[in-house]
């Protein structure tokens, strides 16, 4: 709950990481099964470079182009208190900082924006 309570998408106004638990519990669930089942359909292989990014990097780039979002100022304040879902700019990064996969996909390391101490990683599986 702490890591999205943490998220102000407006001065002053977070998301409620209670409200928003089951779904971001979900979320993060369902993108790593996601992965999980990616790298199970490429067998021993890897995928292809394309455009310079591998397979891994245009999944979690998939991944969080689905939540590209455009939000009035008024209806995030509302979804804010409301909604169970979080915005979708977190929806889009708040699960990423507990996947293995995208820490070796982005060489994300200490320092970096969406990097989080390992411990403080959940796994659900």
């Amino acid at each position: 709950m702490a890591q999205y309570d943490a998220y102000e998408p407006l001065e002053g106004e977070t998301v409620n990481g209670r409200l928003t638990l089951g779904e971001n519990i979900a979320d993060l669930a369902g993108l790593t099964m996601a992965h999980r089942a990616y790298r199970l359909s490429l067998g021993d292989e890897e995928a292809p470079v394309i455009d310079g990014f591998t397979g891994d990097q245009r999944f979690f780039l998939g991944w969080a182009q689905v939540w590209r979002t455009a939000y009035r100022d008024a209806y995030l304040t509302q979804a804010l208190k409301t909604d169970s879902h979080s915005p979708g700019m977190y929806r889009a990064v708040g699960p990423l900082s507990h996947i293995p996969g995208f820490y070796s996909a982005f060489d994300v390391q200490e320092g970096d924006g969406l990097y989080l101490a390992p411990s403080d990683r959940i796994k659900l599986w």
